[in-house]
């Protein structure tokens, strides 16, 4: 059993960083006031081929693997969350169903600009009143002679309004209870289609968070993505891969706080000593270190895994699930060392907590990680 990264990945990680801390570092703090979208950043990050790392070179992208891309997310989120979701989202939702069940002619047209970084993606599943139940799903699509027609909306999408493609669920069948879901690619610019409110987020502020509205909305027939009524199978393994991604945003923020702690708890002097040598402070950094350690190695479990065509549907539940909520116990500890500097936003630390929420519900919220575990592991549906 071998834990080292190969070569390859020691210098993905090289290069992320390298880019996240020359590019992004000097300006995610004025990014996440202004709240405005990193264009420019991620235009970069699409030019060193950042925005399609796991997919081949044949359909555009850079050629590596999921782990090299857990990495990517890793690092990207370890200076900035938002930019950090901006690439998970396109890279795991925007990219990933077409590159599963798309025809070679939605490939080249669709998927190659995405992986290439020219364009970017989103995925539309969420509405207001289907979040965790895809079963609630009204938007609804009929086929109409060449074309289908889209009506309803989606909420809390990110990238929604920058995105160029949109990979968007539908119920399909007559009977509106038959929960009959199918998948459909959407061009930004599509008469019929547009962007509703945008929302005001606790964090995240320089990612798009946004409602995707349709209105008797015209789409080519062949934008149909995989089998009519297949939609759910492939959103299901479609966050499984995802899983990934957020965990390893949850990662990157986690680390970036434990950094942050571990300096300032080395620097802070009360009662003439650094605070590093008081127990209650230490202990705190020594079990912080051990988590991450540990939600490392099950992110990069589930890539490997994911890597080698073996299941791991439960492994990157198990690692979503442990990640995030190590993220969230991290970040709040790293504000509690700071203590009252911890609380103001001229320490970062305030920053990585209010991003790190985010990692718990995003890709199926902590309750549903545990109950695609239990099921897994049990064979019975938990509810």
């Amino acid at each position: 059993m071998d834990f080292a990264l190969s070569a390859p990945h020691i210098e993905i990680r090289r290069t992320v960083r390298d880019f996240a801390e020359r590019e992004i570092a000097p300006v995610a703090d004025d990014m996440e006031r202004s709240g405005e979208f990193p264009t420019e950043i991620i235009r970069k990050a699409a030019g060193l081929g950042l925005l399609g790392v796991p997919y081949p070179e044949e359909v555009g992208g850079t050629g590596l693997d999921s782990l090299a891309y857990a990495i990517t997310v890793e690092e990207l989120s370890r200076v900035s969350g938002s930019v950090g979701i901006i690439v998970s989202a396109h890279t795991s939702l925007g990219c990933a169903p077409l590159y599963t069940a798309g025809t070679p002619e939605q490939k080249e047209r669709y998927l190659r600009p995405l992986a290439s970084g020219a364009k970017l993606g989103a995925y539309g599943l969420t509405e207001a009143g289907a979040g965790s139940d895809s079963r609630g799903t009204r938007t609804r699509a009929h086929r109409d002679g060449d074309e289908w027609v889209l009506s309803g909306s989606k909420r809390f999408i990110t990238n929604a309004g920058v995105a160029e493609t949109y990979i968007v669920t539908a119920v399909t069948d007559r009977n509106a209870d038959s929960g009959k879901i199918s998948a459909f690619i959407v061009e930004a610019g599509t008469p019929g289609f547009s962007i509703g409110r945008m929302e005001e987020k606790m964090g995240l502020h320089a990612s798009n968070t946004g409602e995707l509205l349709f209105d008797d909305c015209r789409i080519p027939a062949e934008n149909l993505l995989g089998e009519e009524g297949d939609g759910d199978r492939l959103f299901l393994k479609t966050l499984d891969g995802g899983r990934i991604g957020i965990g390893a945003m949850a990662l990157g923020l986690a680390q970036a706080a434990y950094e942050a702690a571990s300096a300032y708890a080395r620097e802070r002097q009360q009662f003439g000593r650094p605070i590093a040598s008081f127990q209650g402070v230490a202990f705190k950094i020594a079990d912080m270190a051990t988590q991450i350690d540990a939600a490392r190695l099950m992110i990069y479990r589930a890539a490997w895994l994911k890597d080698n065509d073996e299941p791991y549907s439960t492994e990157a539940a198990m690692a979503k699930l442990f990640a995030s909520e190590v993220a969230r116990q991290v970040t709040n500890d790293a504000v509690q060392v700071h203590g009252g500097y911890g609380y103001i936003t001229e320490y970062r630390v305030e920053r990585y907590l209010r991003d790190a929420k985010l990692t718990e519900i995003g890709e199926g919220t902590s309750e549903i990680q545990r109950m695609v575990i239990a099921r897994n592991l049990l064979g019975v549906r938990a509810m």
